[in-house]
C-alpha cells in the first residue's frame, strides 16, 4: 500500500475527509450553531416576504414556504452534531426546509447566494456583539464619571516618563481615561454604522436578472444602508477590519489605565485598596491582598488586543473576492477578542466603583513632593518679573540644595530661595513667605488650573456635567437601536406566522 492509499484508507474517498472534518467542518458547524443560525432564519423569512411582495412566489408557494420556516425546531438544530451529511449549516437548513416543502423551498434560494447571505449573516452578528460591548463601555463610563466626581478635590501627584511631575487630582486622570474611553465608544459606533449595511441581493458577485428588491431586504434585515456595489458586498472585508481595530485600541487604551492602577495597588505607592470581592489571597502569606483583578483586565485585554490583530493579520494580502480567509475563519477571533473587552469593560466598573482611595496619604505625598515647584518658578517670574529661564535656573538650584540637605519641598525656607537667588542673579527675591508656601502647596498648585481642561476642581466638574450629557446622548441612541432590532424581529416573524396559517 503507497502512501496515498494509506491517507485514503485513513480519511476516505469522498467528501469530507476525516481530518477535513476535524479542524474546519466540525469547528464551523459548532460556531454557525450558536452564532449564526437565528440571522439565517431571519434571512430566509425577509427573503420569502421579498420574493412574494415582488410576485417572484404566488400565495400558496409562499404559504407553503412560511409554514415549512415555522416547522423547523431550532432547538433541535442547535443540539445536532456534525455528522458529515451535509457541508455547513446552511445545507441542512435547506435540506430540512425540503423535507417540509418538498421542491417548492427550492425557490426560497431563488436569485441569492451562500455568498450574500454569508456576509449578512456576519454583518447581523456582527452588529448585535458590538451593540453588547457597546452597552458595556457605557457602563464603565458612567462608573467612571460617578469615580471622577467623588474625587473632584482628591490631590495626587501626576506622573510624566514615570516620574514625579506635577499635583493632580484622581479626577483630572480619570476624566482623561473617560476621554479616552469616549473616543473609544464613538470608534466602535462607527464600526457599527459600517457594519450595519446590507448585501442582500448582490447574490454570488453580480446581483441577479430576477427583479428583486434589494432595498426590501435591507428594510427587513434592519439595516440602515445598501453596500451599492455587489462586488464589493460579498468581497470586502473592511468592516471586519474597522471592527477589529477598533476594539483592538480600545483594548489597548483601557490596559494602560489597568496598569496604572495596578501599580498604585503597590505597598509602597498605597494610592488604591481594590475591595475584597476582587483580591485574592496568598496560599502561604497571611498579609497578602492580591488585586488579581486588576492582573486578570491587563492580560484578557492583552489577548483581546492579540484576536484583534489576527483578523487583520488574516485579512493582510489576501485576494479581493469572496474567500474563506476574511469569512468562515476570521469571525471568531473578532467575536472573542470583542467577548473579551465586553467582559473587562464590566469588571473594570466593578472594581473601579468599589475601591478605596487613600486621599490623606496621596495628599501627603504631593505635599513634600518637589512636583510643586513648577508653580514656585511661575510665582517667581510674577512676584520678580524675572524671565521664566531665569526663574527656572533659581529654583532648579533650590532643588539640589534641598536634596542635598534631606529636605522635602514643602521644608523649603525662603532663607534657601534667596540663597540661591544670590548665586544665580546676584540679587534677592521680593516673594514673601506666604507667596513662597502657597507656591509648594500641591492644593494651591491644583486650585489656580482652572483653565480649560485643568484640574482645578470647577473645571472638572465642568467636564464631568458634560460628559454626563454626551453619555446620556449615546445610551438614549443605544436603546432606540436595541429597540428597533427587537421591532424588525417581532414584525417579521409575526409575518411569517400570519402566511403560515393564512
Amino acid at each position: 500500500m503507497n502512501y496515498r492509499e494509506r491517507i485514503f484508507q485513513q480519511e476516505g474517498e469522498s467528501f469530507p475527509g476525516k481530518t477535513y472534518v476535524e479542524v474546519v467542518l466540525a469547528p464551523a458547524f459548532h460556531e454557525a450553531k450558536n452564532h449564526l443560525l437565528q440571522p439565517m432564519m431571519a434571512i430566509n423569512k425577509a427573503h420569502l416576504v421579498m420574493l412574494r411582495e415582488q410576485e417572484l412566489l404566488t400565495d400558496t408557494e409562499a404559504k407553503a414556504i412560511a409554514q415549512a420556516l415555522v416547522g423547523i425546531e431550532m432547538e433541535e438544530l442547535r443540539h445536532s452534531a456534525y455528522t458529515g451529511q451535509f457541508e455547513d449549516l446552511f445545507f441542512q437548513v435547506e435540506s430540512r426546509l425540503l423535507e417540509l416543502a418538498p421542491d417548492v423551498a427550492g425557490n426560497l434560494h431563488l436569485a441569492r447566494s451562500r455568498n450574500d447571505m454569508g456576509i449578512a449573516i456576519y454583518r447581523m452578528v456582527l452588529r448585535e456583539k458590538l451593540l453588547v460591548t457597546l452597552e458595556s463601555a457605557l457602563y464603565l463610563k458612567e462608573h467612571l464619571l460617578l469615580f471622577a466626581q467623588e474625587h473632584a478635590e482628591t490631590v495626587m501627584i501626576g506622573y510624566t516618563h514615570t516620574q514625579q511631575a506635577q499635583p493632580t487630582t484622581m479626577a483630572h486622570y480619570i476624566m482623561a481615561a473617560v476621554d479616552l474611553l469616549s473616543r473609544d465608544i464613538k470608534r466602535l459606533l462607527n464600526a457599527y454604522r459600517t457594519c450595519n449595511r446590507s448585501p442582500m441581493g448582490a447574490a454570488a458577485l453580480t446581483t441577479s436578472g430576477f427583479a428583486i428588491s434589494r432595498e426590501r431586504m435591507k428594510e427587513l434585515l434592519g439595516f440602515d444602508e445598501l453596500v451599492e456595489n455587489s462586488y464589493d458586498a460579498v468581497c470586502g472585508a473592511d468592516y471586519l477590519g474597522e471592527a477589529a481595530t477598533a476594539i483592538q485600541l480600545a483594548a489597548i487604551n483601557l490596559g494602560r489605565t489597568v496598569q496604572d492602577m495596578l501599580l498604585w495597588c503597590t505597598q509602597e505607592f498605597s494610592g488604591l485598596k481594590v475591595a475584597s470581592p476582587y483580591v485574592q489571597i496568598s496560599s502561604i502569606m497571611p498579609q497578602k491582598r492580591n488585586p488579581v483583578s486588576f492582573e486578570h483586565m491587563r492580560s484578557l485585554l492583552s489577548s483581546s488586543a492579540g484576536n484583534a490583530q489576527t483578523v487583520l493579520t488574516m485579512m493582510h494580502n489576501t485576494p479581493f473576492g469572496d474567500i474563506v480567509d476574511t469569512e468562515d475563519d476570521m469571525q471568531p477571533y473578532v467575536w472573542k477578542s470583542m467577548s473579551v473587552l465586553e467582559q473587562m469593560y464590566r469588571l473594570m466598573a466593578c472594581v473601579v466603583g468599589t475601591m478605596e482611595v487613600n486621599k490623606a496619604g496621596l495628599l501627603e505625598r504631593a505635599k513634600g513632593s518637589f512636583a510643586t515647584v513648577t508653580e514656585l518658578a511661575d510665582t517667581l517670574v510674577r512676584t520678580d518679573h524675572l524671565s521664566f529661564r531665569s526663574s527656572h535656573h533659581i529654583v532648579s538650584k533650590v532643588v539640589k540644595e534641598a536634596m542635598a540637605a534631606g529636605l522635602k519641598a514643602d521644608q523649603i525656607s525662603l532663607e534657601l530661595v534667596n540663597r540661591a537667588a544670590l548665586d544665580v542673579i546676584g540679587k534677592e527675591l521680593a516673594i514673601t513667605a506666604e507667596e513662597l508656601r502657597l507656591a509648594l502647596d500641591p492644593v494651591h498648585f491644583v486650585r489656580i488650573r482652572k483653565l480649560p481642561g485643568g484640574p482645578n476642581a470647577d473645571e472638572i466638574k465642568r467636564m464631568i456635567q458634560e460628559r454626563t450629557a454626551s453619555l446620556q446622548a449615546e445610551t438614549s441612541w443605544l436603546s432606540q437601536e436595541k429597540q428597533e432590532r427587537e421591532q424588525t424581529w417581532k414584525r417579521l416573524d409575526q409575518i411569517i406566522a400570519d402566511w403560515s396559517v393564512g
